[in-house]
């Protein structure tokens, strides 16, 4: 039997041809004919060239222009970003929800567990949060270990980016925090300073590329502990003048870590919400290592906290007023 074929109008953003008629240009759509078979007759529908860029262009530049007011701008992708994503995206299907991202893949630490090994494991009672994304796992009674630890990733960052409030904008890195004086004279993060992160990593190679700026009452910072781009936010407060010092990360401690990072999880400056492995730098607090459950759980804190700072204040395109 012959595989079927599908015949269909050009539902492209562009037509397939343009062509000239007295003069003028004009569209002209088309018909054309695909076919699903892999016996050596896959067919695709035709496309031009030019309508890829201008179908990438076209909304990518449209969600900038858009977003450039946001109601929360999380920094960061990792387990803590994308856990506080999900949490105020549900709970908060109205807030407009940037996600910022350097890398060009998000997820931060969290596609592996320790050492390079792929089983996830996280304490309870994190393990609810699994349970809520359907995350399956082993139960080891006081834990549960998911099988690898890109399927949490991959799952909640599936989640996330399903959600029709939520824009991710990854390879792209956050250079600077806006920081306004409120209505009170006080000092207050109002947006992120964004470039390409390539661009970010060229600044000693090139003559000056300026950036860009992205604005919202709410900052929730989770770009981790220090590394090439770790720990952003708590240094630039450092050197900003809003935090006198780092409190360094402290040596690993499971027990004393992951509560620290979850009970911890706070606005620590006007504005700005910390969460996961940063707060390590920020606070002093211990390290945990390999098991994940205070990330999610303090991404969801961050979650609660930014709804509250909204919830209870007056906020008009995208500042606070009072």
């Amino acid at each position: 039997m012959a595989p079927p074929v599908a015949t269909y109008s050009s539902p492209l953003d562009e037509p397939i041809l343009q062509v000239k008629k007295n003069g003028n240009q004009v569209n002209s759509k088309t018909s054309y004919d695909v076919l699903e078979d892999y016996e050596g007759g896959y067919r695709f529908a035709p496309i031009e060239e030019a309508q890829v860029s201008r179908a990438m262009i076209k909304r990518y530049f449209n969600t900038m222009y858009e977003r450039a007011v946001s109601d929360v701008v999380i920094v960061g992708a990792g387990s803590a970003g994308l856990s506080c994503a999900y949490h105020l995206a549900k709970s908060r299907p109205d807030l407009k929800i940037t996600i910022i991202e350097a890398g060009v893949a998000p997820g931060g630490g969290a596609w592996l567990g320790g050492q390079l090994m792929t089983p996830m494991v996280v304490r309870k009672p994190a393990d609810r949060f699994l349970t809520e994304i359907g995350v399956p796992f082993e139960d080891e009674g006081n834990f549960v270990v998911v099988k690898h630890a890109a399927l949490f990733t991959s799952t909640v960052l599936s989640k996330v980016l399903a959600m029709p409030n939520v824009v991710l904008m990854n390879a792209t890195a956050v250079e600077d925090l806006i920081i306004h004086p409120d209505s009170k004279g006080v000092q207050r993060v109002s947006g992120v300073v964004t470039n390409w992160t390539l661009v970010t990593l060229n600044h000693d190679t090139q003559s000056c590329m300026d950036p860009n700026v992205i604005t919202a009452p709410v900052i929730v910072s989770a770009t981790g502990h220090d590394g090439p781009m770790g720990a952003f936010s708590a240094k630039r407060l450092v050197s900003a003048g809003l935090l006198k010092e780092l409190g360094n990360m402290r040596c690993l401690d499971m027990n004393r870590a992951e509560p620290a990072i979850v009970n911890g999880t706070r606005e620590v400056v006007p504005g700005m919400v910390m969460t996961g492995m940063e707060l390590s730098e920020h606070d002093g607090s211990n390290r945990m290592g390999p098991t994940f459950g205070a990330m999610m759980a303090s991404g969801i804190k961050a979650a609660k906290e930014a709804i509250r700072i909204i919830e209870s204040h007056e906020i008009v395109d995208g500042k606070i007023v009072a």
